[in-house]
């Protein structure tokens, strides 16, 4: 994957760490599909969670120059899909995350997610 979309991404995950999203899980989806390179997915407990989670992205990395192409879903909060073109992030209620499996589905993508979490040198 790009340098400059791991850059881009690692403080995408920072931010769902600080909003308490957990089972976050990063996969490099670049040799698998063309429209993004990496899908982060992690799941909140609720739907203002959810809106909570996708605020805190949205806003860190909108101080970065960063915003989303598109945002799907907020409203419902049960499944927030921002599109940031390079990647994806997906916010989901567990029963949404268990239901739709986004991990077995692209389970043959590479896991990226220690990459991004590790402290950067």
């Amino acid at each position: 994957m790009e340098p400059e979309v791991m850059t881009r991404l690692r403080p995408a995950m920072a931010a769902l760490e600080n909003k308490k999203a957990f089972h976050l899980i990063a996969l490099d989806v670049a040799q698998h599909t063309s429209i993004a390179d990496a899908f982060v997915i992690c799941s909140v407990g609720s739907q203002r969670h959810a809106q909570a989670v996708a605020d805190e992205v949205a806003q860190v990395l909108r101080e970065r120059g960063t915003r989303p192409l598109a945002v799907e879903g907020y409203s419902q909060g049960s499944w927030i899909l921002m599109d940031y073109g390079d990647f994806i992030v997906h916010v989901m209620q567990e029963e949404r995350r268990e239901y739709y499996a986004l991990e077995r589905l692209w389970g043959d993508a590479p896991d990226i997610t220690a990459d991004l979490l590790a402290p950067t040198p």
